[in-house]
């Protein structure tokens, strides 16, 4: 059957109206069936969700949908309108912590984005490329890696955390409601390509995304997926999702209690996250699960072999060669550019800024006021960095890509240089306060 030109546009188009997955807009699409009244209803149900969190945001709609019901306040969930997003998990968890009345014990405010960012392993360094038959990928992560990011965050936060695993679909229904009918929110793992509002061909099908699970909406569920807005999922779609995770099957995990942490327990534990981060960047903790020879492409001294391979125009390792073809080129620097902006993996700043407020509000903390005087450090990194992502075009023709990873690779030195300068002495803080509080 012949395809139109725009099937992909009008596939999303129909997702819009219908609230049907991609693959199945796209296949009724081309077989012509119609768009049923479920699916109308649907498409209503996410304009509800829209108006009424909107409405909650103090945020005036764009334009009145009069098929749309009306939006009673006291139907939705308690719960945050997400603020400025710099790392998703972080602020995804910030919001979980928040419906569940949990604070920090010396501010009396919510744990923050950067304090839970910062307890999580705060940043870190990656680089890798993998040749295919038609293209090379670019991976840059300058997030905490490789160590279990959501996890160090959960058992560094101080608050009361129920996991659960289990291979029951059945079970992990039980579970969710369990927690639901308690008035908690639900995190849980699910395969990004799985999503009725992604486009599953454009994802990688081992990508996973933790989302949140808000309530119920009629029939369906309401989850928080950081974009601002609550989608509508129906029970069968979530399950599919979650069931595609072969690791950590159906993991879930909630916030039983609204008793805050200790300060005392926040200041520990921010310690033992400042002496993971920065041994990690300063190559002096093995990494966990990564074969030694993975080792040069992580922390600082990744930094450095990026920039050689950078400067390298000559060898089969080096960027110049690995992309010298204009599509290689281009689907390089575009993955790239992505990673530098993204918020899951990096972000505004490389995570950089973030840092330095984790930094600055760990000082805050019993015997850590010292910790503010790095902040400065990591500011300027920040800076850096932004200067280091503004340099990556992935519109660059190929002839002048030499050139451009040249100037990568002199910002990339001055940026290595600056880490190890910031994380040694950062360290040094660090070690000393864990020594006076021992």
């Amino acid at each position: 059957m012949g395809q139109p030109a725009n099937l992909k546009k009008q596939a999303r188009e129909r997702m819009e109206r219908t609230g049907e997955s991609y693959t199945t807009a796209r296949k009724n699409i081309l077989t012509g069936k119609p768009e049923s009244p479920k699916a109308a209803r649907a498409a209503q149900a996410r304009d509800y969700a829209k108006e009424a969190r909107d409405a909650k945001a103090g945020i005036k709609p764009k334009a009145p949908k009069p098929a749309a019901a009306p939006a009673p306040q006291d139907e939705l969930p308690e719960y945050p309108a997400p603020e400025d997003v710099i790392q998703y998990d972080a602020a995804l968890w910030h919001r979980v912590l928040v419906q569940a009345g949990v604070t920090n014990p010396v501010t009396e405010a919510p744990l923050s984005q950067a304090l839970l960012a910062g307890l999580a392993g705060g940043i870190g360094f990656m680089v890798f490329t993998f040749e295919y038959e038609e293209t090379t990928t670019a991976t840059l992560v300058t997030r905490a890696h490789p160590e279990p990011y959501t996890q160090n965050l959960l058992a560094r936060c101080g608050a009361k955390v129920t996991e659960r695993t289990t291979g029951s679909a059945v079970r992990a229904v039980e579970y969710m409601d369990a927690a639901l009918d308690a008035g908690r929110t639900v995190a849980v793992r699910v395969a990004i390509n799985a999503l009725p509002w992604i486009d599953g061909n454009e994802v990688d099908e081992a990508e996973t995304i933790d989302l949140v699970v808000v309530g119920d909406h009629e029939d369906d569920l309401l989850v928080d997926d950081g974009s601002g807005v609550l989608n509508v999922i129906s029970q069968e779609d979530l399950a599919f999702a979650r069931a595609k995770r072969k690791k950590e099957k159906h993991w879930q995990a909630w916030v039983p209690s609204s008793r805050s942490p200790k300060a005392e327990t926040l200041a520990t534990n921010a310690l033992v996250a400042i002496e993971e981060t920065t041994s990690r960047l300063l190559g002096t903790r093995e990494l966990s699960g990564i074969p030694d020879h993975f080792a040069k492409n992580f922390g600082i001294t990744g930094m450095r072999t990026f920039g050689a391979r950078l400067r390298d125009t000559t060898t089969k390792t080096g960027w110049s060669q690995m992309f010298a073809d204009q599509q290689r080129l281009a689907g390089g620097m575009t993955q790239l550019s992505g990673f530098l902006s993204d918020t899951r993996f990096g972000g505004e700043g490389a995570l950089r800024g973030l840092y330095a407020d984790f930094l600055d509000e760990a000082a805050g903390l019993p015997g850590l006021s010292a910790l503010g005087e790095h902040s400065a450090d990591y500011l300027q990194l920040a800076q850096l960095w932004d200067e280091f992502a503004e340099l990556v075009d992935p519109d660059v023709a190929v002839e002048n890509r030499s050139p451009m990873f040249a100037q990568m690779a002199d910002a990339m030195d001055r940026i290595a240089e600056a880490e190890e300068q910031a994380a040694t002495a950062l360290a040094a803080t660090a070690k000393s306060l864990a020594s006076q509080a021992s």
